[in-house]
């Protein structure tokens, strides 16, 4: 979500005349995107506006640096406590705005306005959903697409609501027309974003022939011409009704790769942070998703530590996550976050528990990803080529359905091409393999 709203913030400045420089050294401008999911994320931005605004107030007055995004929309002007030479803070639902805050602020650098404070553009807007939607012109092989903004859930770990408002979805004619420009220019593969992806429509349409509005946007953008794969993330357990199974089965471009964040695999746990399904529920999500599409692959998202989890509630979580077979996660020892419901809670597990747990899945996480790359040896996959490799010369590298990373030998021309890949050998994180010049018809 953060890329793609930093990629639009870029395109919209191109398009006033900024450019985008190779390095921060050689910038008049620097904004900070930031996220507030984990607290070491604010830290890690605050450190880096530290250094930025240093360098600014010794060597480089006329540098302007900003803070957007989630962070900024959390801390607002507190941000000023800690960097109080910071020239701009945006929030979530300002982004389209920055153009015009970075003139404002050039013009007075030059002198023809008086010296501002700090410019500060924190406040709800509505249709705010609608501007974040302009992407490079040169395009991309692969593509974010947001297609709402907001969240309503209540999680009681989560200060998303708090940083990205109520639910705002856009209008399907608008996201397939962005997805008709995207392919023009060159793009293959479309991901759909959302803060749950799954909720889509929801404020703005109703159900048809028992099919959510989420599921009738996948259908409207499988039927654009020149796109090979759909994807989409993050969704929620509770958008996985029997009509979005279906597509899976149903809908040719929707690829067999599902992000789905469990948090936790106890019940106990799952109640206490407010997730609206339990274990049972989850796991028929999971095997009718697998009915549906054998080759299915799952990634998803587990917090250790949560406050009052025992190792009962851990173990528990364990036998889940080698049941699943997640094969691909992010996994966060829990901090609180203020204005959560959690954050009210005793933060009761050690440091030491959270780490050793998060080491746990972290190793059960490398043996079911190694798992799932052996299964592929052997076989030829689909692969929509995205580059070059970062090592090895003639290398290039792609994705196959399932998101699996497949390092070959190929050549520029391949390009945004589908190509069969015949696979050989198989790591952790990668799979290696030959071009399969007989094509995929014997797999």
């Amino acid at each position: 979500m953060n890329e793609r709203d930093s990629e639009a913030v870029a395109a919209m400045l191109r398009g006033r005349g900024y450019s985008i420089v190779d390095g921060e050294q050689d910038a008049d401008v620097i904004l900070l995107n930031t996220c507030s999911v984990r607290d070491q994320a604010e830290q890690k931005a605050i450190g880096k506006a530290g250094y930025l605004t240093s360098r600014k107030r010794k060597h480089q007055p006329k540098l302007l640096v900003g803070i957007m995004g989630c962070m900024a929309q959390n801390r607002g002007a507190d941000l000023l406590d800690q960097l109080p030479d910071l020239d701009l803070i945006v929030g979530t639902q300002k982004f389209h705005h920055v153009p015009d805050h970075l003139d404002n602020l050039i013009r007075t650098l030059e002198g023809q306005g008086p010296k501002p404070s700090t410019l500060i553009d924190l406040e709800a807007e509505e249709s705010s959903q609608n501007t974040i939607r302009e992407h490079n012109k040169e395009g991309s092989i692969s593509s974010f697409v947001s297609i709402m903004q907001g969240c309503n859930m209540r999680c009681n770990f989560c200060i998303v609501p708090k940083t990205r408002g109520k639910e705002r979805s856009r209008p399907i004619e608008h996201i397939v027309e962005e997805v008709e420009e995207l392919v023009a220019a060159g793009t293959k593969e479309i991901t759909l974003l959302g803060q749950i992806v799954t909720s889509y429509g929801r404020d703005i349409l109703k159900f048809k022939d028992k099919k959510s509005p989420f599921v009738q946007l996948l259908e409207q953008v499988q039927e654009v011409k020149g796109l090979e794969r759909i994807r989409f993330t993050s969704p929620h357990p509770r958008g996985f009704k029997d009509d979005l199974i279906e597509a899976y089965r149903d809908l040719s471009k929707l690829c067999e790769y599902v992000h789905l964040p469990l948090q936790s695999g106890s019940d106990r746990m799952l109640k206490a942070m407010n997730r609206p399904y339990r274990v049972e529920s989850f796991l028929n999500i999971v095997n009718g998703l697998r009915k549906a599409a054998p080759r299915m692959t799952f990634s998803t998202d587990i917090i250790v530590g949560y406050p009052g989890e025992t190792d009962q509630d851990f173990q528990e979580t364990v036998e889940v996550f080698k049941e699943v077979g997640f094969d691909m996660g992010f996994i966060f020892k829990y901090s609180p976050r203020s204005g959560t419901v959690s954050a009210e809670l005793q933060d009761d597990v050690p440091k030491e528990v959270k780490e050793k747990r998060n080491q746990v899945l972290l190793d059960i996480l490398q043996e079911q990803s190694m798992k799932t790359n052996q299964s592929l040896v052997g076989r030829i996959e689909e692969v929509l080529v995205e580059g070059p490799a970062r090592k090895g010369e003639g290398m290039f590298m792609g994705r196959n359905r399932g998101f699996r990373k497949v390092i070959f030998a190929g050549t520029p021309r391949l390009i945004g091409q589908l190509v069969p890949v015949r696979i050989t050998e198989a790591s952790v994180t990668t799979v290696k393999g030959e071009l399969e010049l007989t094509g995929m018809e014997d797999n």
